[in-house]
């Protein structure tokens, strides 16, 4: 069973693919800008305030070791 494409088809298939390229920058775009924001603010960001060391009366007897 052949079928011919008509022009109809090739216009409507040329303004899908445009709409999907646009969508897809789009996207792409949003995506890009999202991740640098992310980024920005997990290093660049301003940071929470500085509170005060609490003291203890008695002194630990091991020094502390990160594993």
């Amino acid at each position: 069973m052949g079928t011919t494409l008509t022009p109809e088809f090739w216009k409507q298939f040329a303004v899908l693919l445009v709409i999907a390229a646009a969508v897809t920058v789009v996207v792409g775009a949003a995506l890009d800008a999202l991740v640098v924001r992310l980024r920005a603010r997990r290093t660049g960001g301003p940071r929470p305030p500085v509170t005060a060391a609490v003291r203890t009366r008695h002194q630990a007897r091991r020094t502390p070791v990160h594993h």
